[in-house]
């Protein structure tokens, strides 16, 4: 299916695995070039690698 959604830049939060790693998934499909956060930093390097995104490790689910 083509969205027509090729070059553009998405940021998908806990998608190491999961529904959020799916949307990343299909995001790359499409031609976005994606990047993709999660706390743990060998899951999220290796969901980058699988997916061919920027895997970034990090938690937002407080402020500091």
């Amino acid at each position: 299916m083509d969205l027509k959604i090729a070059n553009r830049h998405a940021l998908v939060f806990g998608a190491s695995k999961g529904l959020g790693k799916a949307v990343a998934q299909e995001l790359s499909a499409e031609g976005v070039r994606v990047a993709i956060v999660a706390r743990d930093p060998a899951r999220i390097a290796a969901a980058a690698a699988e997916i061919g995104a920027v895997g970034i490790a990090g938690d937002v689910s407080s402020p500091g």
